[in-house]
């Protein structure tokens, strides 16, 4: 495996392997790799014959008060994981090679990004969907995977890949789960034992507003109502980001269920974010 800092240097190779007709696949990533993260390398290996596995906590994404300088990070364990994958290049650039200090030039969809995460942080999606769409124009990549646990994000990501026309298929990633439910995320490394004992919930409250729709009840805010007394009784120490039933495909919130509906929450627990979601098909 070939660890890369330059951009350049990973556009000339990959323009290089576009030239010998090698199909090329991306997963996009912050570090602090977990099974989670390694689902994604797994998913896209088989499709491609390069894989590139770009290792980049982007500034642009965070907002004030927000973890940017805490991130976790493992780079060395990170790269035995990526290159026990399969990865043939781990990109891995500093932020003055990705953003020129004058850097002006921002993509946002702000119609997708206006509720769930984008309402709390404001300034996310701009950053995720202007990274998203350099590493696209850096990698030259046919397929690229993303986690279905940021299904706003992948949502916005398919959104930004068909206005734009840019020649890249977008592969969703079933949620990787710890044994007990919860969704993994690097941010987990956060919780202390008590929060990560109660964090479980959040799953399991999921899984009880899937029952309540699909055994009739249609009213979202109903589900909501029930989803946050769960959740203060589940999970005291958690404050309430967002609890909402959104279209899975334009992220709007529902008012009445009559097709499938995404349910999707983010509780802050301790210093972690946690965020969850689960499709509920009518």
């Amino acid at each position: 495996m070939q660890v890369i800092t330059d951009p350049i240097e990973l556009q000339q190779q990959c323009m290089q392997w576009q030239r010998e007709g090698l199909k090329i696949g991306l997963v996009p990533t912050m570090g602090y790799f977990h099974d989670g993260h390694l689902a994604l390398m797994k998913k896209a290996r088989p499709l491609c014959d390069k894989l590139i596995v770009s290792l980049f906590v982007n500034p642009t994404q965070f907002g004030e008060n927000e973890d940017l300088d805490k991130y976790p990070h493992d780079f060395e364990g990170d790269k035995a994981k990526a290159e026990a994958q399969g990865t043939d290049i781990l990109f891995a650039p500093e932020k003055s090679a990705m953003y020129e200090a004058d850097h002006a030039t921002w993509i946002n969809i702000p119609s997708l990004g206006e509720h769930l995460c984008g309402a709390s942080r404001p300034v996310h999606f701009q950053g995720v969907c202007t990274v998203v769409t350099k590493l696209f124009m850096l990698a030259r990549p046919d397929v690229a995977v993303f986690g279905q646990k940021d299904w706003q994000q992948l949502a916005i990501i398919r959104r930004l890949v068909r206005d734009l026309n840019i020649p890249v298929e977008i592969v969703g990633q079933e949620i990787v789960r710890e044994s007990d439910g919860l969704a993994m995320s690097s941010r987990n490394a956060y919780l202390t034992e008590e929060e990560r004992a109660a964090a479980p919930a959040i799953r399991k409250g999921l899984l009880k507003a899937a029952d309540m729709i699909q055994s009739g009840e249609r009213t979202a805010q109903a589900v909501k109502d029930f989803l946050k007394k769960e959740y203060a009784s589940t999970i005291p120490m958690g404050t309430v980001d967002y609890i909402e039933l959104v279209d899975p495909n334009d992220i709007v919130p529902l008012k009445t269920i009559t097709g499938p509906a995404l349910a999707a929450v983010a509780i802050q627990v301790g210093k972690a974010r946690l965020i969850d979601n689960i499709l509920i098909e009518v």
